[in-house]
Protein backbone atom coordinates (compact mmCIF):
# COMPACT_ATOMS: atom_id res chain seq x y z
CA UNK A 1 0.00 0.00 0.00
CA UNK A 2 1.21 3.45 -0.84
CA UNK A 3 1.69 5.40 2.36
CA UNK A 4 0.20 8.84 2.86
CA UNK A 5 2.42 11.84 3.47
CA UNK A 6 2.55 13.37 6.93
CA UNK A 7 0.04 16.11 6.03
CA UNK A 8 -2.29 13.60 4.38
CA UNK A 9 -2.11 11.37 7.46
CA UNK A 10 -3.04 14.30 9.68
CA UNK A 11 -6.00 15.16 7.42
CA UNK A 12 -7.03 11.49 7.50
CA UNK A 13 -6.93 11.34 11.31
CA UNK A 14 -8.67 14.70 11.78
CA UNK A 15 -11.35 13.59 9.31
CA UNK A 16 -11.98 10.41 11.29
CA UNK A 17 -12.12 12.39 14.52
CA UNK A 18 -14.56 14.90 13.04
CA UNK A 19 -16.79 12.05 11.87
CA UNK A 20 -16.91 10.60 15.37
CA UNK A 21 -17.57 14.00 16.93
CA UNK A 22 -20.25 14.82 14.36
CA UNK A 23 -22.05 11.50 14.77
CA UNK A 24 -21.88 11.73 18.56
CA UNK A 25 -22.98 15.36 18.63
CA UNK A 26 -26.00 14.57 16.48
CA UNK A 27 -27.27 12.34 19.29
CA UNK A 28 -27.18 15.42 21.50
CA UNK A 29 -29.14 17.35 18.83
CA UNK A 30 -26.28 19.76 18.23
CA UNK A 31 -27.25 21.95 15.31
CA UNK A 32 -23.87 21.94 13.55
CA UNK A 33 -23.23 18.20 13.93
CA UNK A 34 -24.10 17.30 10.31
CA UNK A 35 -21.64 19.89 9.01
CA UNK A 36 -18.87 18.61 11.27
CA UNK A 37 -19.61 15.05 10.16
CA UNK A 38 -19.70 16.07 6.47
CA UNK A 39 -16.33 17.82 6.64
CA UNK A 40 -14.87 14.81 8.45
CA UNK A 41 -16.33 12.37 5.91
CA UNK A 42 -14.91 14.37 3.00
CA UNK A 43 -11.45 14.52 4.60
CA UNK A 44 -11.46 10.85 5.64
CA UNK A 45 -12.80 9.46 2.37
CA UNK A 46 -10.61 11.59 0.13
CA UNK A 47 -7.42 10.65 1.95
CA UNK A 48 -8.36 6.99 1.98
CA UNK A 49 -9.05 7.14 -1.75
CA UNK A 50 -5.53 8.51 -2.27
CA UNK A 51 -4.02 5.38 -0.77
CA UNK A 52 -3.32 2.96 -3.58
CA UNK A 53 -2.31 -0.66 -3.77
CA UNK A 54 0.18 -1.31 -6.56
CA UNK A 55 0.54 -5.04 -5.97
CA UNK A 56 -1.05 -7.95 -7.80
CA UNK A 57 -2.85 -9.64 -4.89
CA UNK A 58 -6.45 -10.11 -6.00
CA UNK A 59 -7.77 -10.33 -2.43
CA UNK A 60 -6.29 -6.97 -1.44
CA UNK A 61 -7.59 -5.36 -4.62
CA UNK A 62 -11.09 -6.69 -3.87
CA UNK A 63 -10.89 -5.47 -0.27
CA UNK A 64 -9.78 -2.03 -1.49
CA UNK A 65 -12.88 -1.84 -3.69
CA UNK A 66 -15.05 -2.71 -0.70
CA UNK A 67 -13.24 -0.04 1.32
CA UNK A 68 -13.95 2.51 -1.39
CA UNK A 69 -17.61 1.49 -1.25
CA UNK A 70 -17.60 2.21 2.47
CA UNK A 71 -16.07 5.64 1.76
CA UNK A 72 -18.93 6.40 -0.62
CA UNK A 73 -21.39 5.22 2.06
CA UNK A 74 -19.76 7.62 4.56
CA UNK A 75 -20.39 10.45 2.10
CA UNK A 76 -23.99 9.32 1.56
CA UNK A 77 -24.47 9.20 5.33
CA UNK A 78 -23.21 12.80 5.52
CA UNK A 79 -25.67 13.83 2.81
CA UNK A 80 -28.55 12.08 4.59
CA UNK A 81 -27.48 13.65 7.87
CA UNK A 82 -27.68 17.08 6.25
CA UNK A 83 -31.04 16.22 4.68
CA UNK A 84 -32.27 15.10 8.09
CA UNK A 85 -32.19 18.71 9.33
CA UNK A 86 -35.09 19.64 7.10
CA UNK A 87 -36.88 18.59 3.99
CA UNK A 88 -34.78 20.61 1.56
CA UNK A 89 -35.09 17.87 -1.04
CA UNK A 90 -38.69 18.89 -1.75
CA UNK A 91 -40.16 15.48 -0.95
CA UNK A 92 -43.63 14.92 0.40
CA UNK A 93 -43.79 14.44 4.15
CA UNK A 94 -44.57 10.72 3.92
CA UNK A 95 -41.75 10.10 1.43
CA UNK A 96 -39.37 12.15 3.55
CA UNK A 97 -40.17 10.11 6.67
CA UNK A 98 -39.92 6.80 4.78
CA UNK A 99 -36.66 7.38 2.93
CA UNK A 100 -34.68 10.16 4.58
CA UNK A 101 -35.51 10.77 8.23
CA UNK A 102 -32.76 9.19 10.41
CA UNK A 103 -31.74 6.72 7.68
CA UNK A 104 -28.19 8.09 7.91
CA UNK A 105 -27.70 5.90 10.98
CA UNK A 106 -28.22 2.71 8.98
CA UNK A 107 -25.92 3.86 6.18
CA UNK A 108 -23.26 4.89 8.70
CA UNK A 109 -23.49 1.52 10.46
CA UNK A 110 -23.06 -0.39 7.20
CA UNK A 111 -20.10 1.81 6.20
CA UNK A 112 -18.44 1.39 9.60
CA UNK A 113 -18.81 -2.40 9.54
CA UNK A 114 -17.36 -2.58 6.02
CA UNK A 115 -14.52 -0.28 7.06
CA UNK A 116 -13.67 -2.40 10.10
CA UNK A 117 -13.77 -5.63 8.13
CA UNK A 118 -11.65 -4.39 5.24
CA UNK A 119 -9.10 -2.66 7.47
CA UNK A 120 -8.58 -5.85 9.47
CA UNK A 121 -8.42 -8.08 6.41
CA UNK A 122 -6.11 -5.81 4.40
CA UNK A 123 -3.67 -5.68 7.32
CA UNK A 124 -3.73 -9.46 7.57
CA UNK A 125 -3.24 -9.91 3.81
CA UNK A 126 -0.37 -7.40 3.69
CA UNK A 127 1.38 -9.27 6.52
CA UNK A 128 0.89 -12.55 4.70
CA UNK A 129 2.22 -11.00 1.49
CA UNK A 130 5.27 -9.59 3.30
CA UNK A 131 5.99 -12.98 4.90
CA UNK A 132 5.73 -14.69 1.51
CA UNK A 133 8.07 -12.22 -0.15
CA UNK A 134 10.62 -12.42 2.66
CA UNK A 135 10.68 -16.24 2.44
CA UNK A 136 11.41 -16.01 -1.30
CA UNK A 137 14.51 -13.93 -0.60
Amino acid sequence: MRQLSKVQSIIYLVGGLLMVVGAGASLLAWRFAPYVFAVGAICFASMQMLQRYEGQNFVIRRLRRIMLLSDVLFLIAALLMLANQGNFLGLSYITYIQYVYNKWVVVLLIAAILQLYTTHRIGHELEKEADTSSKKL
